[in-house]
């Protein structure tokens, strides 16, 4: 029986896309504890998921303020990445397999 490439796509998101239910997977969805941007202004909290955007942010929000890259913390450094994988459905079947030894 040979399947369909919509057939086959659909398989492989169904496995590999984060739905994961509960409290975790919210979580997990939502970015994990640093979200899902990885700088953070000193100044007032905003999130930027690049240099190039906090640098844009400063200016256009503390134009007075000299602009210090060094200053803006990296928050998927502080709490360990984005997200932790919880509910990918995927990630969890090749996990068992590499455990069994079969991949």
């Amino acid at each position: 029986a040979k399947h369909t490439a919509s057939e086959l796509a659909k398989k492989d998101a169904a496995a590999n896309k984060n739905v994961g239910a509960g409290r975790a997977g919210m979580m997990d969805r939502a970015g994990g504890a640093a979200g899902h941007a990885k700088f953070v202004c000193p100044i007032c909290n905003m999130q930027a998921p690049s240099p190039k955007n906090m640098q844009e942010h400063h200016e256009s929000k503390h134009p007075k303020l000299p602009f210090d890259p060094e200053a803006c913390v990296n928050a998927q450094a502080v709490h360990g990445g984005s997200t932790q994988g919880v509910g990918v459905a995927g990630t969890a079947k090749k996990s068992k397999k590499l455990a069994k030894g079969k991949e």
